[in-house]
């Protein structure tokens, strides 16, 4: 429209009103934008009006009026809330849950550091060369031939490239001012995925075969059997392989003691384990242990017999909740668009077919023609709910076990080599010293006005989630419990990959123990930096 005209003045401020609302919900106004009516009446009747009758002051007052009260902030908010597929205003309650989701997501999220570790390791097994240039960002000087040949049979974006000027595995480091643009390494990434592609096919077989890993903070005797099992969730709708879909996967974790009882544990336990030493004893002399000798075949049955009966249902109910709220507003918005879409063409089949019985055709377009857009339509939305139907049949496949490890205690390869057992610190690192520390920990966050809750049972990578009352904001407290002199505190390479994810988060806090009665906890990390908490200060 031709500015400073009279429907260009009410089309600006149509804009200015639209700019104001954008900044206020979000950008998401021109979702709704066609549902908007300016006192019963559509934008184009407004136009109208203003070239028409524009001249008139009172009409310019009423038409700017109009214009104010249709895009009122409350009214669009509820035509957003009307249309959405996932809604962005809810309660305040709703907002803190979210926002807890969100940080424990980020506490456990693969990148970068997961990502890093792994591609610079598997990519130089693979032939590649890297050359860090910057911190955390690299050179890729060489991509071998078989990672550039794999991507040509799986890739379906964008090719791997021979080399890279500069790569990086965050997003904070992708285009640093005057340093070379990087590609970003993530999951999606077709050097990542080919990388990946051919390290699983190398070594699947010893994701069967299994291996021995020692738990270096276990002083016991007793090992332990962790199993991995992947876990999927199809619905009723086909690949073009014809192949039932995938919805949704997910790795388990298994772990079974010596009395039998199994637990399910969280994101790669493993990690906290180290391989066995060559000067250590090997697979057979342990497994020829007395205290091994619990270990069998039927133990994969029951490691998959617990993962269904406890852990999969969890799976299928998150998965399940929110895919069947998406899909009922897919299809509401679906029937609505198409509804009205057959509408219009029946009604321009009809009026196109009285035209033409009168003598009066339309050259452009017949009535056949329209009829044959609203038959179209038709078949598109009985699809589309046949689609949506087979979306809502949801079933979970029995979960697979990938794999196993034996979990070997620091404490009987130390008694089969002869030697003590290795102890963090002076201090007896045993569960009731571990429970106490814990304990006084919550104390001090339940006196700082927190509201804490003991994780440790669950392997999260920190002992203690510490939520922030009235914010959604929670703190992540990894708990040790030391004697006084001691001068090791052993942190576990989950816990530090974990505090790398959410640094301003993430708090140590060591527990020193004067005596029986006393003790001084100090906290390092987090957004407070370190400080001394003692009992009395705390008093």
């Amino acid at each position: 429209m031709a500015e400073e005209t009279r429907e260009g003045d009410v089309y600006r401020k149509l804009l200015e009103k639209l700019e104001q609302a954008r900044k206020s919900l979000g950008g998401q106004v021109f979702d709704v934008l066609g549902k908007l009516y300016f006192e019963g009446r559509p934008l184009r009747e407004l136009l109208i009006e203003a070239i028409r009758y524009g001249d008139l002051p009172e009409v310019r007052a009423r038409l700017s009026r109009a214009v104010e009260s249709a895009l009122d902030k409350k009214r669009l908010q509820d035509l957003l809330e009307e249309r959405a597929l996932a809604h962005d205003s809810m309660d305040a309650s709703r907002v803190h849950r979210i926002r807890e989701d969100m940080e424990r997501a980020e506490a456990r999220r693969l990148q970068p550091h997961y990502v890093e570790s792994f591609f610079l390791e598997a990519f130089q097994r693979l032939g590649g060369n890297t050359k860090q240039r910057e911190p955390r960002r690299y050179e890729v000087t060489h991509v071998s031939g078989p990672i550039r040949n794999r991507d040509r049979l799986i890739g379906i974006g964008e090719p791997v490239l021979p080399r890279y000027e500069r790569i990086a595995f965050e997003k904070s480091l992708v285009a640093p001012q005057g340093q070379p643009l990087a590609a970003f390494v993530c999951p999606g990434h077709p050097l990542l995925d080919a990388v990946i592609d051919i390290t699983i096919e190398r070594h699947r077989d010893l994701l069967r075969r299994g291996t021995v890993l020692v738990d270096e903070s276990d002083p016991g005797m007793t090992p332990r059997v962790l199993f991995y099992l992947e876990h999927a969730i199809q619905d009723a709708g086909l690949t073009r392989a014809g192949e039932r879909r995938i919805v949704s996967k997910r790795m388990l974790y298994v772990e079974i003691d010596a009395a039998g009882i199994a637990r399910s544990l969280h994101y790669a336990p493993y990690l906290d384990y180290r391989p066995l030493a060559a000067d250590e004893p090997g697979l057979e002399a342990i497994v020829s242990r007395p205290e091994c000798s619990w270990i069998g075949r039927e133990l994969e049955q029951q490691a998959q017999g617990y993962a269904i009966a406890n852990v999969v249902p969890e799976h299928v109910t998150e998965v399940r909740g929110r895919k069947l709220e998406l899909l009922a507003k897919t299809e509401a918005a679906v029937k609505e668009r198409l509804t009205k879409e057959i509408t219009y063409w029946d009604h321009r089949a009809e009026q196109l077919k009285l035209h033409e019985q009168s003598g009066r055709p339309n050259a452009r377009l017949n009535s056949g023609e329209a009829r044959k857009r609203a038959d179209a339509l038709q078949g598109r939305l009985e699809k589309r709910m046949v689609e949506i139907k087979d979306e809502r049949q949801l079933s979970p496949l029995p979960p697979v076990v990938l794999g196993g490890l034996l979990v070997v205690p620091a404490g009987l390869i130390a008694g089969m080599a002869g030697r003590a057992a290795p102890t963090a610190s002076p201090s007896p690192n045993t569960q009731a010293a571990a429970a106490r520390a814990r304990k006084i920990v919550m104390e001090i966050e339940r006196g700082l006005g927190f509201e804490p809750t003991d994780r440790e049972f669950e392997r999260l990578g920190y002992d203690i989630e510490s939520r922030v009352p009235g914010t959604g904001k929670l703190r992540f407290i990894e708990v040790k419990g030391r004697v006084t002199g001691a001068e090791t505190v052993t942190v576990t390479k989950n816990e530090i990959l974990y505090s790398l994810n959410m640094p301003e988060s993430f708090i140590l806090a060591i527990v020193e123990f004067l005596d029986d009665q006393s003790h001084r906890v100090h906290y390092s990390g987090g957004a407070g930096g370190q400080q001394d908490l003692t009992r009395q200060s705390l008093n």
